[in-house]
């Protein structure tokens, strides 16, 4: 069995054998998984039920009402608003949504930066595979015939190792990333029925 150092040792030889690009998507892979997961616990559903009967939860119960997730906190912060703004003759709908926007700030956290390493990890995988290339030819031009055998092979093996690991960091953040956005929607959808429920109660 391998000790910690010789595992270190193999995933440094690994990464030197595909040159700085590998570090490149080294650290974009470590960027995407960071938002990744931070948008996961994010958007994490702690309740259940759908708006109208969470509204009507937190009306009854006031302050015992149990908050389990975002949505839980968005309907007590827009109940609150939106006494405020009657106590002061503001305009409810404007004041919910005042309170409601650093939750679509939230529900959006890192959606531009995922969407960008997935659409850049391919691009540096590519660019890695044409700098290996052009390192190909270029050892072409200056070894023997009986070295260039072992040359081509090498060289092409280690010029798609960085597209491969291009396509490795896309693909799960592609498909990951397109579930949370789905979540995000669904979040997004909820604070504008918070804000028409809220706001329309009293006309009701």
């Amino acid at each position: 069995m391998l000790s910690p150092f010789e595992l270190i040792g193999r995933f440094v030889d690994l990464m030197n054998t595909g040159g700085v690009v590998m570090w490149v998507l080294f650290v974009l892979n470590f960027f995407l998984w960071y938002g990744l997961g931070y948008r996961y616990f994010i958007l994490k559903r702690g309740t259940k039920g759908n708006v109208r009967r969470l509204i009507t939860k937190h009306e009854t119960r006031g302050e015992a009402q149990a908050m389990r997730g975002m949505l839980d906190y968005a309907v007590a912060d827009a109940l609150q608003a939106a006494q405020e703004a009657k106590a002061i003759g503001a305009n409810v709908r404007k004041h919910i949504n005042g309170v409601l926007l650093p939750y679509y700030s939230d529900v959006n956290s890192y959606r531009i930066m995922i969407k960008t390493i997935v659409v850049l990890a391919p691009l540096v995988g590519l660019l890695g595979t044409v700098m290996g290339m052009i390192e190909t030819f270029d050892a072409l031009q200056s070894s023997s015939m009986f070295a260039q055998g072992a040359s081509i092979s090498g060289g092409i093996s280690k010029a798609l190792f960085t597209t491969e690991l291009g396509l490795v960091v896309a693909v799960p953040g592609l498909i990951i990333g397109r579930v949370l956005d789905r979540k995000a929607e669904r979040y997004e959808l909820e604070f504008e029925q918070i804000t028409d429920i809220i706001s329309t109660k009293d006309a009701e």
